[in-house]
């Protein structure tokens, strides 16, 4: 029965309709890619032609744009890279572990826990409205004024920290949206199962949860990665700080050219694998892949 069927299947031909059906459906998907191709260099070429075609381009294209300087700032700007990394490296984890500590107190249930609940809410309420660059300064400037004893004064580490009360909140958001997405019903049968409410958290609502939402969590760890260049505020030597020095000495605005396209070189790689997880999500939503 076994060599009937795999005989069979050897010597199955897909008939002429499908192959016509494929056929066009290639024919298509070319057309598509050409059609595309050719409005996108179209586009680019129609904007080339205005942007330098326009009086005040020599110039624009000597401050903004000059290969001298932008030699001269490589070394500097690279170097200062390395600080916005490391920063990233450590705030990115610390801002993902408090989000999702201030998220589960906000999903706390019961009348007992409302007093965290108002403290949660209030915390993400006040630091997603308060703009960073002032939160920054506030906790760069403010926290060395206060001279608390054992209190570092360095500026990167106060730097470090007003990103992560920051991000923390955005990202608490995000982790309670994914906990409510979780059907009550899940909660419910693993209570009827015996499990308590930390375990129930723990191995049924928090691993559904944190899938959902790992797209929108890599768009905000790709927007820290931009923000840790606001250091500069306080005095730390990073990418954009390393810049400004080359301006002041030079008038020449290159190096911040330079610096922001290597944000964007850092930033693509993070957002194109966020645009690649949601697809992936919604094709094993679609074949029933996910919960």
């Amino acid at each position: 029965m076994r060599e009937g069927t795999d005989a069979e299947a050897s010597a199955y031909v897909p008939s002429q309709r499908r192959l016509e059906r494929e056929a066009y459906r290639r024919s298509r998907a070319r057309r598509s890619a050409l059609i595309a191709g050719g409005s996108t260099v179209a586009v680019a070429a129609v904007l080339a032609v205005v942007i330098t075609g326009s009086p005040g381009w020599p110039v624009t294209r000597t401050t903004f744009f000059s290969g001298h300087y932008a030699r001269q700032a490589i070394s500097p700007v690279l170097h200062g890279f390395v600080l916005n990394l490391e920063l990233l490296a450590v705030c990115g984890p610390t801002v993902l572990v408090l989000g999702l500590l201030i998220a589960a107190l906000r999903t706390l249930r019961g009348p007992v826990f409302l007093p965290v609940r108002l403290l949660a809410t209030a915390y993400v309420d006040f630091f997603r409205g308060f703009p960073l660059v002032i939160l920054m300064l506030l906790v760069v400037f403010g926290v060395p004024a206060l001279q608390l004893q054992g209190v570092t004064n360095d500026p990167i580490v106060l730097g470090g920290a007003a990103l992560v009360i920051c991000y923390s909140a955005y990202v608490a958001e995000v982790f309670r949206a994914g906990i409510e997405s979780v059907h009550p019903s899940q909660r419910a049968a693993a209570r009827s199962l015996g499990l308590g409410y930390a375990q129930t958290m723990r191995f049924v609502v928090l691993p559904q949860a944190i899938r959902r939402v790992v797209p929108a969590l890599v768009n905000d760890m790709a927007s820290l990665q931009k923000d840790t260049g606001l250091v500069y505020l306080g005095g730390a030597i990073d990418a954009v700080a390393a810049a400004h020095i080359m301006v002041a000495s030079s008038f020449n605005y290159t190096p911040l050219v330079l610096a922001g396209l290597g944000f964007v070189i850092l930033t693509i790689p993070m957002t194109r694998y966020a645009d690649w997880l949601t697809r992936r999500m919604d094709n094993q939503r679609a074949q029933g892949g996910v919960v």
